[in-house]
């Protein structure tokens, strides 16, 4: 039969994507917003279209890097060369010059504070031969990575016919690099980098405010107008946006600004649960224990829409009695949490023990209890209800 066991979550508070307070329109053609501690997002506007990402999507170029740099395969003084066809390259530059050597540390920085074209065909055609090559690898990186809505064709964001990104790609990509290159993500902040006696500030307008931004990169062109990934941490909770399709810089500044600030207001993130924090206990059949405790193998962060948190319920669920043997971390049953306007979210509850066979007697006891059981169900039949 299945078990349904009420759990009180010490007035549990949950919201996980979407967790909606009132919605927030935006003049964006894509957007979306989300809290990088839970996962909840926050809002969105048509998160899986494919448009074209200009210079957003220089953040899978500097991926490439940072990877390569923490498995060891790159060192940052590690020096590549400047072909003619970098040096060449139209739109925003590093201003390398042809046949020079550049430290990876220095094309870093002139990707993501200056926003170099030439940088990063550098760096392609040093990691992978062409920029055909590398950017063949991007789109292969990205698949691994879960990024279903993106394929490339270069390594800087210029138009491609398939070079393409969702924002809801784009802001998955910015937390995979926040979460895994933590010793790399802070160039996202600098403010500006002189290379050849020539300084430029980076353009992140974000970056010029004081609400807590460190990163993370701009893009414009034409056909994909003014985009930003953006984002910002405030009481030890950050949220990363994404913008696209602007009409002017000065539209992007003010958008990403109001979207995040709106953000901090209306949700609030909490720890609920601890990893390996035990929420119930299953019964056993014919074990040497009578229950066995549940217990979640991740931390559970949770995000809510202000004064929403009273109106959440959690269930433990799980088919049972659970014969034994049972391993300690074994998957036993299901902690269902439901929100207002939130869709149901299911969290794995394991074994916190082992749990062994009983011997005759438990054998007999339990055959006995199975006995009664039944006989209660019986004379209840369709009274009788589960969970009750």
């Amino acid at each position: 039969m299945i078990r349904t066991a009420l759990l009180a979550l010490f007035a549990a508070i949950l919201a996980i994507a979407p967790a909606r307070a009132q919605q927030i329109d935006t003049a964006a053609t894509s957007a979306i917003l989300l809290d990088m501690s839970s996962g909840a997002v926050l809002m969105s506007k048509d998160p899986d279209k494919r448009i074209p990402p200009a210079s957003m999507s220089k953040l899978m170029t500097v991926y490439m890097v940072f990877e390569a740099l923490s498995e060891g395969r790159l060192k940052l003084d590690d020096e590549f060369v400047v072909s003619e066809k970098a040096w060449r390259m139209g739109g925003s530059k590093m201003f390398v010059k042809v046949n020079t050597r550049i430290t990876v540390e220095n094309l870093l920085r002139g990707i993501i504070v200056q926003s170099g074209n030439d940088a990063c065909v550098v760096v392609a055609e040093g990691m992978a031969g062409t920029e055909a090559a590398f950017a063949r690898k991007m789109t292969e990186k990205a698949r691994e990575l879960g990024l279903k809505h993106s394929s490339f064709e270069n390594a800087t964001g210029l138009p491609g016919e398939n070079h393409l990104m969702s924002v809801g790609d784009l802001a998955k990509l910015a937390t995979i690099i926040i979460e895994r290159f933590p010793e790399y993500y802070g160039i996202y902040s600098q403010r500006q980098f002189t290379w050849e006696g020539i300084e430029q500030r980076n353009r992140n307008p974000l970056l010029r405010t004081d609400m807590g931004a460190d990163g993370v990169k701009t893009g414009y062109t034409e056909e994909a107008g003014y985009c930003i990934v953006g984002s910002a941490v405030q009481n030890e909770r950050r949220l990363v946006l994404v913008v696209a399709g602007l009409p002017s810089a000065q539209a992007r500044a003010v958008e990403a600004e109001r979207i995040l600030k709106w953000g901090f207001r209306e949700f609030e993130t909490t720890k609920l649960l601890a990893a390996g924090a035990e929420v119930g206990r299953a019964d056993v059949w014919i074990g040497a224990e009578s229950d066995v405790p549940l217990v979640v193998r991740e931390p559970i962060v949770v995000t809510t829409a202000f004064g929403r948190g009273e109106e959440t319920t959690a269930k433990i669920q799980y088919e049972g009695p659970v014969p034994a043997p049972i391993e300690k971390g074994q998957r036993i049953a299901t902690l269902l949490i439901t929100a207002p306007d939130v869709e149901p979210i299911a969290v794995p509850l394991v074994a916190g023990a082992d749990v062994a066979k009983g011997g005759f007697s438990k054998k007999l006891m339990s055959a006995a209890g199975q006995w009664v059981t039944k006989g209660i169900d019986a004379a209840l039949g369709s009274k009788k209800t589960a969970g009750e």
